[in-house]
């Protein structure tokens, strides 16, 4: 039996493709190994939001550089791969297979055209109406389940190169969304996450023409599905109608990723982003409104071309007024095939990196005081696994905070899929620890 080895770097997105990658070729006969060393084909599904994810690709290749030749098989997947294209194969000669996203469907017939004696093959292309067709998807979760709604973006983000690597918006019909949710759920899964690079954007297809906020509904009454979460959103497309129907569904998970950036809006004008802070911060105080107490979690980039100390400090303002309950943050990291590659005023590393350690620090303490806003209350988790270092149940509660605790005196033995109410006792700045209750 043909053997293969896949590792993922980058997003959600990234994570789910991985999955339809190994369905595949599971479906082709292939069998999945955990090493590199064990496998007859070897492939890195990649990611190019940053430099850094960029760099590790490349430097996984070199380390097997000298193995090309002795029966094993090379390919680099995803955004680097639509990004680089042939470049890669000047990079890394040992590389035979070069595939974006948009063409996994192709893989056993580019697979083929190896086996046949071709030494470099591609799948490149963006434009192509089978994008979401894939012969099945092998689910790495057994409980929770990715489902992609919408594939590529149309904001030209002055700083990001989705665009470039995962090309249009292209959405996928409701009526088949709503088809794999019932599979899924059929199948003993009770948590969804719908995934796309802009879900708000998300227009059905077909002639019901339905947006994204009637197919969380839709998804929402789903029978057996207990949790329904999403991700990513765009500001500019996020509307008060999604909150409306997180509000109108208790499935619909209380905690929304609605990425920033930046507090300035001169910064924000240069990012391209569409909005202004006035504008984004509405939408929070539509969140803030919610009897649902929604998490709200943001993306940050700190250093971008132009950024003074002023909109830094904007930046650590918006912070105070927002009060978000998670963040991830960047230095600005400059990428090919981007308009902000011609902005002056670059920053240098050192300043990005003290911009950052200020700008996490701040976030640090904003989430202890919020997280510790939740001691003696009573949170539903569902049961992710058992970490026998602590010797504590992990969990994951609808707002996506992770909550360890002990079970004393369960008469039955707990698993993983399972939900639970634990009385949170105490907390961090990134976690919770409590005890469970009946």
């Amino acid at each position: 039996m043909k053997t293969f080895y896949i590792e993922t770097f980058g997003c959600q997105m990234n994570v789910h493709d991985s999955e339809k990658v190994i369905g595949t070729l599971v479906d082709q006969g292939y069998s999945q190994v955990d090493t590199p060393d064990q496998a007859e084909l070897v492939l890195y599904n990649t990611c190019s939001i940053r430099d850094k994810a960029e760099q590790k690709v490349f430097s996984r290749l070199q380390q097997f550089k000298r193995e090309a030749g002795k029966g094993k098989t090379f390919g680099v997947l995803g955004c680097v791969a639509q990004q680089e294209g042939e470049k890669i194969f000047e990079r890394a000669p040992h590389v035979s297979l070069v595939c974006g996203s948009a063409s996994y469907n192709k893989l056993p017939e580019l697979l083929v055209q190896i086996g046949s004696g071709e030494k470099r093959v591609t799948g490149l292309s963006l434009d192509t109406e089978d994008t979401f067709e894939t012969a099945m998807t092998r689910r790495d979760n057994p409980h929770r389940a990715y489902i992609t709604i919408i594939e590529g973006c149309d904001k030209a983000c002055a700083y990001c190169v989705v665009p470039f690597t995962r090309g249009p918006e292209r959405s996928r019909t409701g009526e088949s969304i709503l088809k794999e949710a019932r599979e899924l759920a059929d199948m003993g899964y009770t948590e969804i996450q719908l995934l796309g690079q802009n879900v708000n954007s998300y227009r059905d297809p077909s002639p019901s023409g339905g947006d994204f906020a009637r197919l969380l509904r839709a998804v929402g009454e789903v029978k057996g599905i207990r949790r329904v979460r999403f991700t990513t959103s765009h500001p500019r497309d996020f509307v008060k109608d999604i909150i409306d129907a997180i509000d109108e569904n208790p499935v619909l998970c209380n905690h929304v990723h609605l990425p920033v950036q930046a507090g300035s809006d001169s910064v924000l004008k240069r990012m391209l982003r569409l909005y202004t802070r006035d504008e984004y911060m509405r939408r929070i105080e539509w969140m803030k409104r919610s009897p649902r107490n929604i998490a709200i979690t943001t993306d940050i980039i700190v250093g971008f071309p132009g950024e003074t100390e002023d909109d830094f400090q904007k930046t650590l303002a918006l912070l105070d007024d927002v009060q978000y309950d998670s963040m991830f943050s960047f230095k600005y990291s400059p990428r090919p095939n981007t308009s902000a590659l011609g902005l002056a005023d670059a920053m240098d590393e050192v300043e990005k990196g003290r911009r950052l350690t200020i700008l996490q620090e701040k976030q640090r303490a904003i989430q202890l005081r919020n997280n510790s806003e939740l001691i003696g209350k009573v949170e539903e988790v569902m049961i992710e696994g058992f970490n026998n270092a602590t010797l504590q149940w992990i969990g994951r509660t609808s707002q996506n905070r992770t909550l360890n605790f002990v079970a004393a005196g369960t008469p039955a033995p707990l698993q993983a899929g399972q939900y639970r109410n634990v009385l949170v006792t105490r907390a961090g700045a990134n976690s919770l620890v409590g005890e469970m209750v009946n």
